[in-house]
């Protein structure tokens, strides 16, 4: 626990081959073995896609991580209390941090400049254990550190708050899936496997909603619940139609700043092109956005 406190950023590495072991299962037994529908096959081009997005986003923690965890330690000079970490607290911290996620993941889905780098998530067609991977490196960039400063600012010591954040996404490895169905009572608090597929759904009815990192209690309290009832359709509505990992990092960042520096255009609609809701996610067949 020590190294992992000194090091917060190497714990997603640390479980890297059992994330991997899950995978090679879920191929065998699973969609090798026909248990599975076709959006959970493994395509190798696209796993390889996901791991090369994972390892960049891995390096880009890497790089960026000491910065931010800088950054936390000056604003812990100006924390409101001193807390001494202990079990208690620990949990309390686990609630408070999927509580901050649930925000992030929202204002990912509604704040344009958020999704350009949320997008690389969602920009897969199929659902595996490897679209766990399928992450972009432009989180510390769009500014996914914003949201768990509060915590710093409440006492939170940052390592422990670094070290949350990231145990937070190491469970959500396991929702990642079509193997399993769902995880059975624990689905009226707990983001499962069935919850997220529905997030992951361009149907008209599932987009936006299920935000949940570990729990749904905050999705039930907030409106952004729906539960799985039909078969999901994975994606987005403007697709990327590639493998290559670079073009599925800078895709929408692209298009994003391309409206955004068009000619002609007044400073309100150039802001709009950055900051308002994505204007093409959620379009589905000429329908408006349902909020």
């Amino acid at each position: 626990m020590d190294i992992l406190l000194q090091h917060p950023d190497w714990l997603l590495l640390v479980l890297a081959p059992v994330f991997l072991l899950a995978m090679v299962l879920e191929w065998r037994l699973g969609s090798r073995g026909g248990k599975l529908p076709v959006s959970a096959d493994y395509q190798w081009r696209e796993v390889a896609c996901n791991i090369a997005l994972g390892g960049l986003h891995q390096l880009s923690d890497l790089l960026f991580g000491l910065l931010i965890l800088k950054f936390y330690f000056t604003l812990f000079d100006w924390r409101l209390f001193d807390i001494q970490m202990n079990f208690g607290y620990f949990l309390l911290l686990m609630l408070a941090q999927d509580f901050c996620y649930y925000w992030f993941h929202r204002a990912s889905h509604r704040i344009r400049w958020f999704w350009a780098a949320h997008s690389v998530h969602h920009s897969s067609e199929n659902m595996n254990f490897s679209t766990a991977f399928r992450q972009s490196l432009m989180y510390p960039v769009a500014g996914m550190w914003i949201f768990w400063v509060p915590l710093v600012i409440i006492g939170f010591p940052p390592n422990w708050v670094v070290l949350s954040v990231l145990l937070n996404l190491a469970l959500q490895f396991v929702i990642h899936t079509q193997w399993i169905k769902d995880f059975g009572p624990l689905d009226l608090f707990l983001n499962s496997p069935s919850h997220h597929r529905v997030h992951h759904g361009r149907n008209p009815q599932y987009i936006d909603k299920n935000y949940a990192g570990v729990l749904i209690i905050w999705d039930r309290l907030f409106g952004t619940f729906v539960p799985e009832r039909e078969s999901v359709d994975y994606g987005i509505t403007k697709p990327v139609n590639s493998h290559n990992p670079l073009v599925v990092t800078f895709s929408e960042w692209r298009d994003m700043l391309r409206e955004a520096m068009a000619p002609g255009l007044s400073w309100r609609s150039r802001l709009a092109a950055v900051f308002a809701p994505p204007q093409n996610y959620g379009l589905a067949k000429g329908e408006d956005r349902g909020e």
